[in-house]
């Protein structure tokens, strides 16, 4: 029983919680089990005494977190309050000066919110940017970065994924690593050999897309930063949540613990674009511009149900997109799914895409539910450290070699080689699951929305796959099940305690 409480919070933290109440998690324990509450209450009692498991309140409630989980929240707080009196390891810099000196270098003038946020930056230790689509974070980002170069700070750039990582190299022109590269993973154990012993060597480090990052690599990242240096974190708050434990970003801005710029002014070159309006309208819980629109970037496409929906995205992923904007229907378009099951579903409709798209020849490799061929469009869905592959990365099956029992993959110009017993690493990714594309940025996104994804239709779910399309945005489904979305709740809660860490 008390293998189950402890199993109980590990599947509760699969859904972002880092605890729960102590009644749900004794209810959930109790259906899991099928035993009395009276007797998980005892298991529970007996996991709190050996201190597995850590009871304190949250929010008024009574709730129990796995100990490690629970550590690390409040080490992050710690740290973070630290940040938030400390002062940057750079010399005093005159903003007077600094901000006409680089809208001048960059040939780009600053608005007066992102001037605002430069002066912060350039006296704080620690400092949160945050906005949607065409707000300027990367203008503000690249100002900072270019005002600091020039007074010799070292600067490590890091992002939750490698995709995201790629987009921050060509965005400030500086090399970017994934946050697992900068901190130095061993691929044995799976740890980090950057920590408070062996501190990154910078006086800055600046994290984008945080609203990916968890509990646990935020911590991993707080143990690498030198004393000295400042951090700067970057984001959507808007966006989903990361996939693992806490909800870092949102809580560091509820807290209001350290200082915080959320930029909200649309700039006029992105105001044209409908894809930036449109997500804007879906954040602030209104319905999106839906009318056709010549040369436009943004459509909708009436599905009745689901047999319709998938004959119709088919069409428009086959046809209709490369014709009308001679985009390549593999490498260009990426079709992504509220969620995994059903009929619109990126696991079936991994298949009907593959079908049309790149038909299954006589060389194949059937492993694991799925068949590869030359040519598939593939996900690596976990961290592999030896192949320096992460979770969420795209690649291109190349060949399949029968005799050495071999698949190549071309990942953003770099073979990998995969073993036939090591394709559990690797899935279709003709369509992909929106949680699974965040951090990276696709030309075109054909996104299903039908009531069948009821349970998924959340504002921050929809929000985050249209501002995954840089070209083109194509919604394939029901307006009423866009509209349950856009009208529905933000997210659903995370019970995590770092906001209230950072308030005491």
């Amino acid at each position: 029983m008390r293998a189950g409480i402890a199993y109980a919070l590990t599947e509760a933290m699969d859904e972002g919680h880092c605890g729960l109440p102590a009644e749900e998690l004794i209810s959930l324990t109790q259906t899991l089990l099928e035993v009395p509450a009276e007797l998980v209450e005892t298991a529970l009692g007996l996991e709190l005494g050996e201190g597995a498991v850590i009871a304190d309140d949250l929010e008024g409630r009574r709730c129990v977190f796995l100990a490690g989980l629970y550590r690390a929240e409040r080490e992050i707080a710690e740290k973070l309050k630290a940040l938030a009196i400390g002062r940057p390891p750079w010399p005093a810099i005159d903003a007077d000066k600094a901000i006409p000196w680089v809208e001048q270098r960059t040939k780009l003038a600053l608005a007066d919110s992102q001037g605002e946020a430069v002066r912060v930056a350039l006296v704080s230790k620690v400092l949160v940017i945050t906005g949607g689509p065409g707000v300027g974070k990367t203008t503000l980002v690249n100002s900072i970065l270019k005002i600091l170069l020039a007074k010799t700070a070292a600067i490590a750039l890091c992002a939750p994924t490698g995709r995201a990582a790629k987009r921050l190299s060509e965005s400030t022109g500086l090399e970017a690593k994934t946050i697992h590269r900068l901190l130095e993973t061993d691929p044995r154990t799976g740890s980090f050999r950057r920590n408070e012993d062996a501190p990154l060597d910078c006086d800055l480090v600046v994290v984008d897309e945080t609203s990916m990052v968890d509990v646990p690599l935020m911590r991993a990242v707080f143990r690498a930063l030198p004393t000295r240096a400042a951090l700067l974190l970057v984001g959507d708050v808007d966006q989903l949540p990361s996939v693992g434990p806490g909800q870092v970003l949102a809580d560091i801005i509820a807290s209001g613990a350290v200082p915080v710029v959320r930029l909200t002014e649309i700039f006029r070159q992105a105001a044209e674009s409908r894809i930036v309006t449109n997500a804007h309208r879906i954040n602030q819980g209104l319905m999106p511009d839906l009318a056709p629109a010549e040369g436009g970037d943004f459509y909708f496409v009436d599905a009745v149900g689901p047999e319709e929906g998938v004959r119709k995205l088919l069409a428009i992923v086959q046809d209709r997109i490369p014709k009308r904007f001679g985009l390549d229907t593999i490498r260009d378009i990426q079709v992504l799914c509220p969620m995994n099951r059903g009929g619109l579903g990126a696991r079936s409709l991994n298949i009907e895409l593959q079908n049309a798209l790149n038909p299954p020849g006589e060389v194949r490799i059937e492993r694991f539910g799925w068949t590869f061929c030359p040519g598939d469009k593939v996900m690596q869905i976990e961290n592999d450290y030896d192949k320096e592959v992460y979770n969420g990365d795209l690649g291109v099956v190349l060949r399949i070699d029968m005799e050495e029992s071999e698949l190549t993959a071309d990942f953003e110009a770099r073979e990998v080689v995969y073993g036939f017993a090591e394709l559990d690493e690797l899935v279709l990714a003709y369509a992909t699951t929106i949680h699974k594309s965040q951090g990276s940025e696709y030309p075109a996104v054909v996104i299903p929305l039908t009531t069948q994804h009821y349970a998924m239709l959340q504002r921050n779910l929809v929000y985050t796959g249209v501002t995954r399309g840089k070209r083109l945005v194509v919604l394939v489904g029901q307006r009423k099940a866009l509209a349950i979305a856009v009208k529905g709740a933000r997210a659903r809660r995370r019970w995590s305690k770092l906001r209230e860490w950072l308030m005491c």
